[in-house]
């Protein structure tokens, strides 16, 4: 099976390529590493892979084989690119795609709202286009949590109503799911969008909680409640994840008649926790207790997040493992190890 990822070298798609690669699946990954966030980290989880990236990064264009899995390369290659992306998708014929390229971050979409209409919109419109026109079987991609917006009924299901997002983020992402459903049912394509929640462990972003705690922990400096510590979210751990995804992966929708093959699942873990006993389990695994500086509600961000999976797990056989204690336990155990290429800096 010929697999492509993109986003590559980010979270979740670098662990996913990884995985893909280590069962015997044929993978090509791209990413544009962007500077989002510090490029050390992301070039680092690349390293983890095999990839030999070099001093100078790695260009645009260039094609690397991984040193630990079989036939596993990365290109360095954006969504944003239409000819680059047909070029590659013309010379590999992909089986199946799974796209976890996007700029992220929902906070950052308030001041930098252009790079999202770029990314998450012109880019995934490549991809759809990419996989009608090289006929590919089955795209998976990655939607989001944050496209409940408001939403006070919980847990999140698939059924409840999206249509209130708070960020442009968020919006993006819901602009997928009815993008990718319309091509489902225009030409044939199979579909699966997943809408993730908040996930964490070795290589997380730095711009998420799990790595701000942690390092402002380390360095004895405050850390940033919002919303004065009142907030709720479903953590789940980044195995976690990969696994679900890979099962939705192995698992294409079935054809009915007249229907699109589309449809979204939630992959999270269905045991939210309150942000002030979050932060308590990242004080006792680094051995500090933190210094915090409450603050209000942040635009884009939204009060709780909470999973219903049962949908997943009927259909998929999705079952989360990783309680928080044993998540955060591996998360700082990275966190501190030679691995960690920020390190330096703390």
């Amino acid at each position: 099976m010929k697999i492509l990822v993109t986003g590559a070298a980010g979270f979740i798609g670098s662990r996913l390529m990884m995985l893909l690669a280590e069962r015997g699946d044929s993978v090509v990954g791209i990413d544009n590493i962007n500077d989002y966030y510090d490029v050390r980290l992301k070039y680092g989880r690349l390293r983890s892979a095999g990839f030999e990236t070099g001093a100078d990064g790695v260009k645009w264009g260039e094609e690397l084989r991984s040193s630990l899995y079989g036939d596993c390369r990365f290109v360095r290659l954006s969504i944003d690119d239409k000819h680059g992306l047909d070029t590659i998708f013309a010379k590999e014929g992909f089986d199946k795609v799974v796209n976890l390229a996007a700029q992220a971050g929902v906070r950052y979409s308030i001041t930098n709202p252009y790079a999202y209409l770029q990314s998450n919109l012109v880019g995934f419109l490549n991809i759809l286009e990419a996989c009608r026109n090289f006929k590919v079987g089955y795209l998976v991609y990655a939607s989001s949590s944050s496209v409940y917006g408001t939403n006070e009924k919980v847990p999140y299901s698939e059924d409840d109503k999206v249509d209130s997002p708070v960020s442009l983020y968020a919006a993006t992402k819901k602009s997928n799911e009815l993008m990718a459903h319309a091509y489902s049912k225009l030409y044939g394509i199979k579909v699966t969008g997943l809408r993730y929640f908040t996930v964490y462990g070795p290589w997380g972003r730095p711009d998420m909680s799990p790595m701000l705690f942690a390092t402002a922990i380390e360095k004895g400096e405050p850390i940033k409640v919002f919303n004065n510590g009142d907030m709720i979210r479903d953590f789940t751990y980044i195995d976690d994840i990969v696994e679900g995804t890979i099962k939705v992966i192995d698992t294409p929708p079935a054809e009915e008649e007249g229907k699109a093959s589309a449809r979204v699942y939630n992959i999270g873990c269905s045991h939210p926790v309150k942000l002030m006993d979050f932060i308590s389990e990242i004080e006792q695994a680094m051995g500090h207790e933190a210094n915090k500086e409450f603050l209000p509600m942040q635009p884009g961000d939204v009060y709780q997040t909470n999973a219903d999976t049962s949908r997943l797990e009927t259909e998929i056989g999705y079952h989360p493992c990783h309680t928080l204690h044993e998540g955060i336990g591996k998360f700082v155990e990275w966190y501190r190890s030679a691995d960690n290429p920020l390190r330096e800096n703390q």
